[in-house]
């Protein structure tokens, strides 16, 4: 199964070795205790979680003092991805790297990565175009990302 990325280690906090959290996923369930993850090639598993203002200040197994969070800083953290309860679901690891066509088949180029934004996330294709994932209104046949955007939505790039 593959592993998404979930999170960030941004700074070890306190002398106890606790980090604090970046949480790139709407599953706070991630950080719940006994949860497992992966940073780098290192597996961690969650002792305990708070929330702190818009981030998570975690201790994990085995990590006692701040010399031991210290070495986590700055870490991508990976775990499972959940099982699909419904084909019409999509995620991210399935979007990057996939071919993005307008409703009457125009191709406009492939997703490199999905751009936070608070209004909606982009999908940040290879041509330099951002389409929010709110135009976004299906897979074809082929499996291609059907889009259907305002009128000169990817003329905007071009200029």
């Amino acid at each position: 199964m593959p592993l998404l990325e979930v999170g960030r280690i941004d700074k070890a906090q306190g002398l106890r070795g606790e980090v604090v959290v970046t949480l790139t996923t709407t599953e706070t369930s991630r950080l719940a205790p006994g949860s497992e993850l992966v940073a780098g090639d290192r597996p961690l598993v969650v002792a305990a979680s708070r929330r702190h203002q818009h981030r998570w200040v975690v201790s994990f197994d085995g990590f006692a003092t701040r010399e031991q969070a210290e070495a986590l800083a700055g870490a991508v953290l990976r775990a499972e991805a959940p099982e699909q309860t419904s084909p019409d679901e999509l995620w991210v690891h399935e979007l990057v790297g996939a071919t993005v066509v307008e409703v009457d088949g125009t191709p406009r180029g492939l997703v490199e990565a999905v751009q936070e934004n608070p209004a909606s996330d982009l999908l940040v294709l290879d041509s330099g175009a951002l389409v929010p994932l709110t135009f976004l209104v299906g897979r074809d046949a082929e499996q291609r990302l059907v889009v259907d955007v305002p009128p000169g939505l990817f003329e905007l790039d071009e200029s």
